[in-house]
C-alpha cells in the first residue's frame, strides 16, 4: 500500500512529521492555520502539492470549530489566514493558487443573499475537501502520463532506468506523488528495471523521505550522491530523468529543488531527456520566466549540522538556496493532469488551467 502522509477525516488533519523519517514514523496533529503554517514553514511538511492541501485543510479544521454569526467575519479570517499561509514557503506556488481560488470563492458566497453565514461555511470546507480529492486523481494522471512519454522512446518491452531528485512521491502530495508516481506507473506496468534517485543535499529529501518510499513500496532502486549524477548518465544508460516542480514559468523556465538545474545540464550533454512532472496548479502563468520566481534562502544550519551535530567549521560562511531554476531549453517535456507538453506549449494549458479552477467547487 502507497504511503499516506497526510490523514484527513470527519475535520480531523495528521500530518507524517518528515523531519523524524526515516528512523521514526510520527503523525502531527494539526489543529489549526498556526500548526499548519509551522509544519509547513518547518519543512515537516514539503513538496509544492502536499503544501497547499496541508495549509488548506489547516484552515478547514479551524474554521469548522468556529461559529460565524456575519459572512463578513468569516470572510475576512480566511482571507487573512490564506495569506498568512502563503507566507510559510512562498516559492512554491501551489499554495498561493489555492488561496486566490479559495479567496475568490469565499467572495463569491459573501455576496450571495441567499447563502447564510452557516451554508458559506460549510460550502467552504466542502470547497477544500474537494481540492485534496481532485490532487490524488491528478496525481495518478500524470503518473499515467508521464509513463507512456517515456515508454514512447525505447523499444517494445524495454526495461528503463530513470533519474530523480529530491522527494516527490506520496510524502510530497496528498497522494500517489508526481515524479514518484511516474516511476510507480512503470514499476506497476513492469517496464522499470531501476530508479536511480540523489540523496538531495543539504536536507537530505532523497536519502532519507524517497528512500523511504520506493523501500516501503518495493520498487527497484538505488541511491546516489548528488556528485554523481554526469558519471551516473555517462555509464547507466539513463532513459530518462523525472523530477517535481514547485513552480513553472509561462515560458517553461522551472523553479525546483537546489541541484535540479546541474542535473538538466548533464541530461541535455548526455542526450538524456529530462521531463518535470507537476500538475497545472504548479504553472504560474502570472510569472513570464524563471528569473522573476522568488528562490527562498534557507538557515545556515542545514548545511552546518545534521541531527543537531556540527559537520562544518565553526565559522564558515554557508548559501543556503533552496532551489534553483532550469531554463525551458532544458525540458524535453512538461508532464501534467492534462498530457506532456513541451515549455513551448505551455501557453496553450492557459484555458485548461482556467477550466481547471472552473471544476472546483462553485455556487
Amino acid at each position: 500500500m502507497t504511503l499516506q502522509a497526510i490523514k484527513y477525516e470527519n475535520g480531523t488533519l495528521e500530518v507524517l512529521d518528515q523531519l523524524l523519517l526515516p528512523k521514526e514514523s510520527k503523525y502531527i496533529p494539526i489543529l489549526g492555520v498556526e500548526d499548519g503554517w509551522k509544519v509547513i514553514n518547518k519543512m515537516q511538511v514539503r513538496g509544492a502539492p502536499a503544501i497547499a492541501i496541508v495549509g488548506c485543510l489547516s484552515l478547514a479544521v479551524e474554521i469548522s470549530k468556529e461559529e460565524f454569526e456575519k459572512k463578513k467575519a468569516l470572510r475576512r479570517e480566511v482571507e487573512g489566514k490564506l495569506n498568512y499561509l502563503i507566507s510559510a514557503r512562498p516559492t512554491a506556488v501551489n499554495m498561493k493558487q489555492a488561496a486566490d481560488h479559495l479567496i475568490s470563492y469565499i467572495n463569491s458566497l459573501d455576496n450571495d443573499e441567499s447563502v447564510s453565514a452557516q451554508e458559506m461555511q460549510a460550502r467552504f470546507v466542502a470547497a477544500i475537501e474537494a481540492m485534496l480529492e481532485k490532487d490524488i486523481s491528478d496525481n495518478r494522471s500524470i503518473g499515467e502520463f508521464g509513463a507512456k512519454a517515456i515508454l514512447n522512446n525505447v523499444t517494445d518491452g524495454e526495461q528503463v532506468r530513470i533519474l530523480t531528485h529530491c522527494n516527490t512521491g506520496s510524502l510530497a502530495t496528498a497522494y500517489f506523488g508526481t515524479a514518484l508516481g511516474v516511476v510507480r506507473c512503470l514499476h506497476s506496468a513492469s517496464r522499470l528495471e531501476n530508479c536511480y534517485f540523489t540523496e538531495t543535499r543539504p536536507y537530505n529529501q532523497g536519502a532519507r523521505l524517497t528512500a523511504y518510499e520506493l523501500v516501503h513500496d518495493k520498487i527497484p532502486s538505488t541511491l546516489v550522491c548528488d556528485s554523481t549524477v554526469a558519471y551516473l548518465m555517462k555509464t547507466a544508460q539513463i532513459n530518462a530523468v523525472v523530477v517535481g516542480a514547485d513552480r513553472v514559468a509561462a515560458n517553461g523556465d522551472t523553479a525546483n529543488k537546489i541541484g535540479t538545474y546541474q542535473i538538466a545540464v548533464v541530461a541535455k550533454h548526455h542526450e538524456v531527456p529530462f521531463y518535470v512532472a507537476a500538475p497545472l496548479t504548479s504553472i504560474d502563468f502570472n510569472v513570464n520566466t524563471g528569473d522573476n520566481i522568488v528562490i527562498e534562502e534557507r538557515p545556515q544550519v542545514e548545511m552546518t549540522h545534521i541531527n543537531n551535530i556540527r559537520i562544518a567549521s565553526p565559522g564558515v560562511t554557508c548559501w543556503n538556496p533552496a532551489f534553483d531554476v532550469t531554463p525551458a531549453r532544458l525540458i524535453t517535456g512538461i508532464i501534467t493532469e492534462k498530457g506532456v507538453f513541451r515549455p513551448s506549449e505551455l501557453s496553450t494549458l492557459q484555458s485548461q488551467l482556467q477550466d481547471h479552477k472552473n471544476s472546483l467547487p462553485q455556487l
